[in-house]
């Protein structure tokens, strides 16, 4: 399929260690902002806790698995493997993250939402807020967000009905609200919108097309927004991937560092840093954790060392180049 005029190219997204190191600073530094991370390290730990004792166990039965056997077979191939015990070793971790996929990002919204003043908005099928995980009134702005796991998971399909659900139901959001004015976001847990297929930007090529008896106020072409004015309400919807959309969510420029600092708190345990001569299989694995640039007396209360290298992992996921300055 041919790009359409429309599409707006996406920069390529770069982070710095400095600034991450500066914003956890920052963070350790705010009172407020600190106590935002205690709490949600605490929800997190706890759902997770939930979370892990329902992932698959090894004595789970085969079927469970949902294996592919074609997978398996070139998966061996390409390992060299000779017997079935080999194989199996790798099927457990590998139904384990499938599993996580699908529902950790439904958790990390139920714990995030609530403390940075937003409503998570329970999923009912075939109803006006079917289409919403999350919603805010500020003043006389109501502010809408669905939320997707990941950049790749939007298709055409979706993308359609996602811009169908707005246009019928804004009316009833604002008389519900009594607002006048919505500000729906269309969100990306992680990533960059050059990560992006897309797809999520036609959601405003969608509304474009199909708005009828309005008035559009921004085009989407070009840009990563659109606004439409119908019935005497005006509507703004934004597509908002990674950074942008927690940073958003959380209304400061912390928030992203406020959610990393936490689920790591959560999940890893302090202990030595990995050893500068270790040969990871991932040839630019060693450079994204490295510490090289990181002064020795850098300290922080909220993350150890050794956790700073979990803290460049987990926000490489949110660039597309992480770099040393």
């Amino acid at each position: 399929m041919s790009r359409h005029p429309g599409l707006p190219k996406a920069a390529k997204m770069s982070i710095s260690k400095g600034q991450l190191l500066q914003s956890l600073r920052t963070v350790d530094n705010d009172p407020a902002a600190r106590a935002r991370v205690l709490a949600l390290e605490t929800e997190f730990r706890q759902r997770i806790g939930v979370h892990i004792g329902s992932l698959p166990a090894k004595d789970a039965e085969f079927a469970k698995f949902n294996t592919n056997p074609f997978v398996l077979m070139i998966h061996s191939r390409n390992k060299g493997y000779r017997n079935i015990s080999q194989i199996e070793n790798d099927i457990l971790p590998a139904k384990v993250f499938s599993s996580m996929e699908t529902s950790a990002g439904r958790m990390v919204e139920a714990v995030v939402l609530p403390v940075y003043g937003w409503e998570v908005v329970p999923s009912q099928m075939h109803s006006a807020d079917s289409v919403l995980d999350g919603r805010k009134k500020s003043g006389n702005i109501l502010r809408l967000a669905t939320l997707k796991s990941g950049p790749r998971c939007l298709n055409d399909e979706m993308s359609k009905d996602i811009a169908e659900d707005i246009l019928a139901n804004f009316e009833h959001w604002a008389k519900e609200h009594s607002v006048k004015e919505i500000d729906f976001t269309y969100g990306v847990l992680y990533g960059t919108k050059s990560q992006s297929n897309k797809k999520d930007w036609h959601i405003l090529r969608n509304l474009e097309e199909k708005l009828t008896g309005g008035k559009l106020l921004e085009t989407p072409n070009n840009r990563w927004t659109c606004k439409f004015q119908k019935k005497g309400i005006t509507v703004t919807v934004t597509i908002r991937i990674g950074t942008d959309l927690w940073n958003y969510i959380g209304g400061t420029d912390s928030m992203f560092t406020e959610l990393s600092t936490s689920i790591i708190r959560s999940c890893i345990a302090p202990s030595d840093v990995q050893p500068a001569d270790h040969e990871f299989l991932i040839d630019d694995l060693s450079d994204i954790i490295s510490l090289q640039s990181v002064p020795e007396n850098f300290n922080v209360a909220l993350l150890q060392r050794s956790q700073l290298e979990w803290f460049f992992f987990f926000a490489r996921h949110f660039c597309d180049q992480l770099i040393e300055a």
